[in-house]
C-alpha cells in the first residue's frame, strides 16, 4: 500500500502539525511504502519571497528528519523536484468543472474573509489532486478539514478515466487521524494563520511560556472545574497516556488544582518529545549535505514513479512527446 502526504512549507510547524499529521507520517513508515513532499509549489500562493520560501522549504526538511523520519523507509522530497506534477494539474483541469473547484471550503472559507483570490488558490484543488494521483497513492493521511479534497481527488481521477475510456489514475482513499483539532492558545484550531501555534523547535524557555500562555477560564482553585471545555485538558488528552489523562480528569472534577499545575504538565509532556528532537534537527543543520541528498535522492525515486504515470497519462489522452533527447 502507497501512503502518500504534503506539508506546505509556510511558516515553522508547529504542535497542531505534528498531532494532526506529523505523528501519523512518522508511525506509516514502518507499515506502508510512505512518499512525503514539502509542497514548495502550493505555498506559491501565500509565500512569495524566494529567499523565505527556500528557508521554510529546508525547514520543513529538517523538522521531519529531527522528528524520526528514516529515509531508509520514507521518501521525503520537495514537489519542485518532480515538475511532472504540474502537467498533470494542467491535464486534469481540462477534465474538471470550474464549479468543482468553487465548491472547495477552503476557497470559499478565504474568499469569505475578504481574501482577493489568485488563480493559484482557486486551482489549488487541482495540483493537489495531481499531487495524489501521479503517484497512484492508495491512501492519503489527512485532518477531517482536508477530506473534501481527497474527495475531488476521487471525483478528477474519474473524469480523467471516463473521458478516455482508460483505468489510467487509481481512486486514492483518506486515512483520518484520531487528532483531528488541536487547540491553539487562544481556544481557536491551531494555525499559523491565527497566529496562535506552540512552535516544535523553540527554545525550551519560550515554549513554556508559550503553553502557560493558553486561554482558560477564571474559576477558582479550590472550584471543579470542567475537562470537557477546557483548553489545557484538550492538550494534555492529546499528549498523556489514558490512564494520566484519566487522573488529571478526575483531578479537574474534584477541585483544588490550578490550571497552571494542569499547564506546567503539558510543558514537561512536550520537552519529553521535542527536547531530544531539537538537538537532533541542531545536528542536523549542522550538515546540509547530507540533507540535501536525502532530498534529492528521494526525488529521484519519487520521479521516476511520477514518470510512468505521466506515460500511461500522455498515451490515454493522445499527447506526443518526442523520444529524442531527455525529457
Amino acid at each position: 500500500m502507497r501512503v502518500l502526504s504534503g506539508v506546505q512549507p509556510s511558516g515553522k510547524l508547529h504542535l497542531g502539525n505534528y498531532l494532526g499529521a506529523v505523528k501519523q507520517h512518522i508511525e506509516l513508515q514502518d507499515e506502508d511504502s510512505a512518499l512525503y513532499f514539502i509542497a514548495n509549489y502550493h505555498s506559491l500562493t501565500t509565500v512569495q519571497d524566494a529567499a523565505l520560501l527556500r528557508q521554510l522549504t529546508l525547514d520543513v526538511a529538517l523538522d521531519y528528519l529531527a522528528l524520526g523520519l528514516d529515509p531508509e523507509k520514507a521518501l521525503l522530497f520537495r514537489q519542485s523536484d518532480v515538475p511532472e506534477v504540474t502537467e498533470l494539474a494542467w491535464i486534469l483541469s481540462t477534465v474538471t468543472g470550474k464549479g468543482l473547484l468553487e465548491r472547495a471550503h477552503s476557497y470559499k472559507d478565504k474568499t469569505a474573509k475578504g481574501i482577493t483570490p489568485s488563480m493559484g488558490l482557486m486551482c489549488y484543488p487541482l495540483l493537489m489532486a495531481a499531487d495524489i494521483l501521479i503517484y497512484r497513492s492508495d491512501v492519503v493521511p489527512v485532518g477531517k478539514d482536508q477530506v473534501q479534497h481527497i474527495e475531488m481527488t476521487q471525483d478528477m481521477a474519474g473524469y480523467f478515466n471516463n473521458k478516455f475510456d482508460c483505468e489510467v489514475l487509481a481512486r486514492p482513499e483518506p486515512k483520518l487521524n484520531e487528532a483531528q483539532i488541536v487547540p491553539g492558545v487562544d481556544g481557536q484550531k491551531m494555525s499559523k494563520s491565527y497566529g496562535n501555534t506552540i512552535d516544535l523547535f523553540d527554545t525550551q524557555k519560550k515554549t513554556r511560556k508559550c503553553i502557560m500562555s493558553v486561554k482558560t477560564d477564571s474559576t477558582p482553585v479550590d472550584d471543579p472545574k470542567s475537562p470537557e471545555t477546557c483548553n489545557v485538558f484538550a492538550l494534555l488528552k492529546l499528549m498523556a497516556e489514558q490512564d494520566e489523562v484519566a487522573e488529571w480528569a478526575n483531578r479537574y472534577r474534584q477541585g483544588g488544582m490550578g490550571y497552571g499545575e494542569a499547564k506546567g504538565r503539558v510543558a514537561e509532556l512536550f520537552e519529553d518529545v521535542f527536547g531530544p528532537a531539537r538537538e537532533r534537527r541542531e545536528k542536523l543543520a549542522a550538515d546540509l549535505d547530507t540533507v540535501e541528498d536525502i532530498l534529492s535522492t528521494a526525488a529521484a525515486k519519487a520521479r521516476a514513479i511520477a514518470q510512468g504515470v505521466m506515460h500511461d497519462v500522455r498515451e490515454a489522452c493522445g499527447l506526443t512527446v518526442s523520444t529524442k533527447g531527455d525529457r
